[in-house]
């Protein structure tokens, strides 16, 4: 198991929802590391959609929408177990 699969596991993550761009994939796409997450699926074609109408900000709406929804329910997650994880403490914070 490597240490970012520990992380996920930690903060609940680890069962969540899977990555359906390979690491092939992304690294085909040249995808920053840190865009390497469950929803890079989505960003590829967005960013190819970018590309290709030289980044338009009214082009690739239905891309960029599905790309920050996705975006918005993985925070959503995190910050649910976030509150799990307080609650078994007593509400104390870690930091």
């Amino acid at each position: 198991m490597s240490v970012i699969e520990n992380v996920k596991e930690a903060v609940g993550l680890g069962n969540g929802p899977v990555t359906k761009a390979t690491r092939e994939e992304m690294s085909a796409a040249r995808l920053p590391l840190a865009y390497r997450d469950s929803c890079a699926h989505l960003l590829i074609p967005l960013n190819k959609c970018r590309t290709d109408t030289m980044f338009l900000p009214w082009k690739c709406n239905d891309e960029r929408h599905s790309y920050e929804k996705c975006q918005y329910e993985e925070f959503k997650l995190r910050v649910k177990k976030m509150d799990e994880l307080r609650a078994e403490k007593d509400g104390a914070r870690s930091n």
